[in-house]
């Protein structure tokens, strides 16, 4: 592991740091700065367009594409720089971090002449139609069908916890084009439009009030021939890049989050007087640990992609890593629960709306009043789940870095 960065990425960081100093709005980096719901609306429809000027959105593609073509020590120092600053860096995640690069390596020249000038610019948004009510972890077992008919897919079938399904413009779904084939080798990976007739949307209220998750009803929908990205009946493949990307993009910042929720804890166990418990003090300490095995996991990541070498620990490393943090985060947000007690219940509890990490915006809905702090705590139960559950990543360090038995399949 080297954990020396190249002079020429440090200068690089210079640059970045130079230029959110400019663009980000007055104060931003003042302690206790804040923005009115008026500046925050004004902020989140002018960032968008300042990152595409400034060439940050997808800046790592290729330059024929729009991007900057930046090495991948400059897209890191990239990423650190916006953490750092905890400027908003993306369009739309599902865009530039999911779809975007999956076309970039499998799609054809018509399709990224097509979709990544929208993604650059922030103009499309998107979803990810992968889950469906029984092919969940086993992805392969999915029921959604797309049928050719003439120079159109007509699909048929419903998806589930399609985050932002009914905001987005296109999805890329995951459908069976060939019945009859073994179920990983019959599945293509199509974009399908969202708005048009035969897409009926619903949101799946959680129990903080938001809906942010979807189910997505397909009805005779349509979408055009040449929008199978990989070739048809290889989308199990260039589904597995998809999740490469969603698991691997946060390499050496997704760390910071955490260690802001662990400040906020210690000070609020300070406060209150739980750092006299012992486990609790206890529990700290092993979040700070592994909050610091995470950052060091990182940079081992960064090193093996780097040096394109590749062994079984490595491999393993990619497939332990989002089982890690995710257990790590639902093990934390249970011990913030206890340091704030009976008052956790309260819709104050916690730092003021907005400050607490991963809570997003103040999250209230409908009635249904609840602190940032125990949206965090509720959103960290998903996290086991999405890109990938926990006993799958077991499954895969177990059968292809182990080498064990394959689980038993059920009668």
């Amino acid at each position: 592991m080297d954990l020396t960065y190249p002079a020429d990425a440090e200068e690089f960081r210079t640059e970045i740091r130079s230029w959110l100093e400019e663009h980000l709005p007055d104060g931003w980096f003042d302690d206790g700065f804040e923005m009115t719901d008026e500046e925050r609306r004004q902020f989140n429809v002018e960032w968008p367009q300042k990152l595409f000027e400034g060439g940050w959105i997808c800046a790592t593609w290729p330059s024929e594409y729009g991007g900057k073509g930046l090495t991948t020590m400059q897209g890191v120092v990239l990423a650190e720089e916006f953490a750092r600053a905890k400027a908003p860096m993306r369009g739309d995640f599902f865009g530039d971090t999911l779809v975007g690069p999956t076309l970039l390596q499998w799609g054809t020249e018509e399709q990224k002449q097509e979709f990544l000038p929208g993604i650059l610019k922030g103009q499309t948004s998107w979803c990810q139609g992968f889950s469906e009510p029984n092919s969940g972890s086993d992805l392969a077992s999915l029921k959604t069908t797309a049928v050719l008919d003439g120079d159109q897919w007509v699909i048929n079938g419903q998806k589930v916890w399609t985050t932002q399904g009914h905001h987005a413009d296109y999805c890329f779904l995951l459908t069976r084009t060939d019945p009859d084939a073994p179920k990983h080798a019959g599945i293509s990976y199509i974009l399908v439009p969202m708005k048009q007739e035969g897409v009926e949307v619903r949101g799946i209220t959680q129990p903080d009030g938001t809906a942010e998750f979807c189910e997505v009803f397909f009805t005779d929908a349509k979408a055009p021939k040449d929008n199978v990205v990989g070739g048809v009946n290889n989308g199990w493949k260039v589904a597995n890049s998809t999740l490469a990307f969603e698991r691997g993009q946060s390499a050496t910042t997704g760390y910071r989050r955490f260690e802001e929720e662990y400040r906020l804890m210690l000070e609020a166990a300070r406060a209150n007087g739980k750092i006299d418990d012992p486990g609790i003090r206890q529990r700290l300490m092993q979040y700070y640990s592994k909050i610091q095995i995470l950052r060091i996991n990182g940079l081992r990541n960064l090193t093996t992609a780097i040096s394109g070498k590749k062994d079984m620990g490595t491999i393993a490393l990619g497939a332990t890593n989002k089982m890690f943090w995710s257990e790590m985060h639902k093990a934390a947000m249970e011990l913030a629960i206890e340091i704030w007690g009976a008052d956790s219940m309260l819709v104050d509890a916690g730092p003021e709306s907005g400050s607490w990490p991963g809570a997003g915006r103040d999250k209230r809905r409908d009635g249904y009043p609840v602190s940032p702090m125990m949206s965090a705590f509720f959103f960290s139960r998903s996290e086991t789940i999405w890109g990938g559950t926990s006993q799958i990543q077991r499954n895969i360090v177990g059968e292809r870095v182990l080498g064990l038995p394959k689980e038993p399949k059920p009668a």
